[in-house]
């Protein structure tokens, strides 16, 4: 099994949460799966100091911080071939809203990079999985809106303690024809005739291992999935 990985920078601020990428990364070598890392290659919609929160006058390139997590081991999102993988990843971290996506700059009405938007389709036509992780899934979201209607992905849920605005993000996924499904910290969603699968992960109130966990629950469904094909 051959899975890609899309990261989005390195930090939970302005690119991939490195715990969520991480523990993906470790759960395909459990499930004697390879992966492989991509990036945009393009400067991030901003660089945040992870200390203070605020944002700085600094410039990177999304490609250049997601080496920092995949050790140097990573290729454009261009070089993305759909036929050399089985499966797709998508952590989150708020990279995967600005520089995937820009939902977390103008919501469900940003936009989305184009490179990013036309590997998901490959992946959904091909029929293959998707993992989305935290707000990775509103990415998959964006990329389909046009032509895949009542796609069911979480992001989270509105009756477990959560740092976000679960439900304005929910809203937000059904206004461009997405069908959000509640699950907590604990569980995952599989929309079994896309073969999408996600996990709400640090949108919850969530300890390091309750996210590693809920890590593994998706990639564990993602290798079944690429195992048990149609």
């Amino acid at each position: 099994m051959n899975i890609a990985v899309i990261l989005s920078g390195c930090g939970l601020y302005d690119g991939s949460e490195i715990h969520e990428a991480t523990f993906s990364l470790l759960a395909i070598e459990e499930n004697k799966a390879n992966y492989a890392c991509f990036a945009p290659d393009k400067e991030q919609y901003h660089v945040v100091n992870h200390i203070t929160g605020e944002a700085t006058s600094e410039k990177r390139n999304v490609l250049e911080e997601s080496a920092r997590i995949a050790r140097g081991k990573i290729q454009p999102i261009t070089a993305l071939n759909v036929n050399e993988y089985d499966g797709l990843v998508i952590p989150g971290g708020f990279g995967a809203a600005k520089n995937l996506n820009q939902w977390a700059i103008n919501g469900p009405q940003g936009n989305i990079d184009e490179d990013v938007k036309n590997t998901i389709l490959s992946f959904v036509q091909h029929k293959k999985p998707i993992v989305g992780l935290c707000m990775g899934p509103t990415v998959i979201a964006q990329a389909l809106q046009t032509d895949i209607q009542n796609v069911e992905i979480t992001v989270g849920s509105t009756v477990q303690s959560s740092p976000y605005d679960i439900e304005g993000i929910m809203q937000g996924l059904t206004s461009i024809g997405s069908k959000p499904i509640e699950k907590g910290i604990t569980e995952i969603h599989v929309d079994t005739k896309h073969k999408i699968i996600t996990a709400p992960c640090y949108m919850m109130d969530a300890g390091v291992y309750e996210v590693r966990l809920n890590v593994k629950q998706a990639i564990d469904k993602l290798t079944y999935l690429i195992k048990n094909q149609d």
